[in-house]
């Protein structure tokens, strides 16, 4: 394991018993926060056995929304907003100053419905429709750091959803690709991207589950949604030198743990991080 994601780990375990509450909205689905442990009697993941062969599955195209329900001037209010968001809840579990700077970059206000623009810049998630949302700021910063990306490197994301995490990824790195299961969503997300200047992200509209293999192997991996086993796919799309996975694993609608896995040749080493509570990984019907 890299000494820095050793380093973070220990930060995200001391975080998530500090009993940080975090605000919620009635109306809000139950999404990514970092929380105290009480799932660590989940079974861990299998990871045994030879690494297996990436899979294709059909893919499709995105629709393009008519319109945007997006703000997408970046102005003096709302950037005073997000840096003292990253100076506060982010910069209290982010140390990597990349991570940082790129969060402090990416305007998250232009990734959420025009409704919640007073809520941008608050430490929690917020709805973005089809039961989807956009994550926890510090939990996005969290989740980025401990990929330990490096310029030039090559990054899969699972669930695109707003396209907020595609953004930072691509702050830190010019090969960034991301899957979005939900056509509405991977079409907006899409236009976003485009319109803040964001050219440098590859998006599919597809089943994540099955990774993205025309463009394996990935440095680098982060699954945004829980599902409750570890994909094989995943893990074969992953490098075999070093190739680093951040994912939620657990139950529908319970607890789950946030592992980083790791890949050295067909040796599979996994780190339980945290307890988290995450949207399930969505499918698509039949599979």
């Amino acid at each position: 394991m890299r000494p820095r994601i050793a380093i973070l780990i220990c930060a995200a375990l001391l975080a998530a018993g500090c009993g940080q509450d975090t605000p919620t909205i009635d109306t809000l689905p139950f999404e990514p926060s970092p929380t105290p442990a009480t799932a660590s009697d989940l079974p861990t993941p299998t990871a045994s056995g030879p690494t297996p062969t990436p899979t294709f599955r059909p893919t499709e195209l995105a629709p393009t929304p008519a319109s945007l329900d997006r703000e997408l001037e970046d102005s003096p209010t709302q950037r005073a907003r997000r840096q003292q968001l990253i100076a506060g809840p982010v910069s209290s579990v982010v140390s990597d100053a990349r991570v940082l700077a790129a969060m402090s970059a990416v305007p998250r206000h232009a990734f959420v419905p025009t409704r919640y623009l007073d809520q941008a810049y608050n430490d929690y998630p917020l709805p973005i429709g089809h039961g989807q949302t956009i994550s926890q700021p510090s939990l996005v910063g969290m989740m980025t750091e401990m990929l330990d990306l490096a310029p030039g490197e090559r990054v899969l994301e699972i669930g695109t959803g707003s396209g907020y995490q595609a953004a930072i990824l691509a702050e830190l790195t010019d090969q960034v690709y991301t899957i979005e299961i939900i056509p509405e969503l991977a079409g907006t997300a899409r236009r976003i991207l485009d319109e803040l200047g964001y050219t440098n992200v590859h998006t599919l509209r597809a089943d994540g589950y099955y990774g993205w293999w025309e463009y394996a192997p990935f440095d680098a991996i982060i699954v945004t949604a829980a599902p409750d086993h570890l994909p094989s796919p995943l893990v074969a799309q992953l490098s075999p030198d070093g190739g680093r996975m951040v994912i939620p694993i657990g139950p529908v609608g319970g607890y789950q743990s946030l592992w980083l896995v790791q890949r050295n040749g067909d040796a599979i080493d996994m780190q339980r991080v945290l307890d988290v509570r995450f949207v399930p990984f969505t499918r698509e019907s039949g599979d």
